[in-house]
């Protein structure tokens, strides 16, 4: 490997994200019991959020506005302002959330910050992707913060570009397979998948991947052995 950039994934690579989305949807489906039976909820909401995805993208705050119309169609409009407030403030509990590294990030990134190039590559709403990286005091490893609209090839193809370096000189870490691996291998970069133990389903891939350039780490501090000169 002729490697220059190491990119990292920040939700569920750096820091705990999906257990606060499971969280809150516990609590929106309890808040619309009486309507339908908690999986039928679930089901209607990860619908409304897939098809908002193009006009919202990626976050809390498109979350927020799912969750509330989900509500209104599965209570065919007869929840009141009191339940909507409560969603609301279910978003902004989700935005005020401490930030929980997870093990071994900051030993991963000082170690390898000697002698690459570290670059966040995160998709979200970028002022919420702001907050949480300032919070989480990672700041100062990163040469480089790309927030992202999406991860497909073309996002990739971008980010390399800007960082004036060729695709196998680029490496992507991240826990989902779909957004961080699949799309970085099929332009010609590295990728190593550590899988986080909760996973949106919208990332949800059925595949196994054997490719030269792919690696899979059961935890961040494993991927030292793979990069480190």
């Amino acid at each position: 490997m002729k490697l220059k950039v190491i990119a990292f994934d920040a939700d569920d690579t750096l820091w705990v994200n999906e257990p606060y989305f499971q969280n809150t949807e516990r609590k929106f489906c309890s808040l619309l019991e009486d309507f339908l039976p908690e999986h039928d909820i679930s089901k209607e909401l990860f619908k409304v959020e897939v098809d908002n995805l193009p006009l919202y993208g990626y976050g809390i705050k498109g979350y927020i506005l799912s969750m509330i119309e989900a509500a209104l169609k599965i209570s065919d409009n007869k929840i009141g302002i009191d339940t909507i407030n409560i969603i609301l403030q279910y978003g902004r509990e989700m935005l005020n959330e401490p930030i929980e590294l997870l093990d071994g990030v900051e030993h991963v990134l000082s170690t390898l910050k000697t002698d690459y190039r570290l670059v966040v590559a995160t998709k979200g709403d970028l002022l919420d992707q702001e907050r949480k990286l300032k919070k989480s005091g990672l700041s100062h490893y990163f040469h480089h913060i790309e927030i992202m609209s999406d991860k497909k090839e073309d996002d990739y193809i971008k980010l390399i570009k800007h960082l004036d370096i060729q695709p196998e000189e680029f490496m992507m870490v991240g826990n989902s397979l779909k957004s961080d691996v699949m799309p970085v291998l099929n332009i010609g970069g590295y990728a190593i998948h550590v899988p986080y133990h909760t996973t949106w389903a919208h990332e949800h891939v059925e595949t196994s991947l054997s490719h030269e350039k792919f690696m899979q780490a059961d935890k961040l501090a494993d991927i030292l052995s793979s990069v480190k000169r």
